[in-house]
């Protein structure tokens, strides 16, 4: 695991200190996944704009369905699944009595 060092503003240290109090112990954590969000934002973001750059083509063509397999049970829709039994426990007992 990588070490960084980083400087961060009064408010921003405050503001820290109340959300994820030093002497808890959940500032690391606390701060890996706020770094964590801000990278997967930023990566969501680039990716958004290549794709308005470059957007993709409205159908599907013959070429994109090239290796697929048509007889993919878990491409199927899966079958209505029955619910279970409800288990009756000594309230519903006294109710249908």
């Amino acid at each position: 695991m990588k070490q960084i060092l980083i400087e961060i503003d009064d408010r921003c240290a405050r503001d820290l200190q109340r959300v994820a109090p030093a002497k808890k112990r959940v500032r690391a954590e606390f701060i890996r996944l706020a770094l964590r969000h801000a990278i997967d934002i930023a990566l969501d973001r680039a990716t958004e704009s290549a794709y308005r750059t470059r957007p993709l083509g409205g159908g599907v063509d013959s070429a994109d369905l090239v290796g697929w397999d048509t007889d993919n049970k878990l491409a199927r829709l899966g079958a209505r699944r029955r619910k279970a039994p409800r288990r009756r426990t000594a309230k519903t007992k006294n109710r249908a009595a």
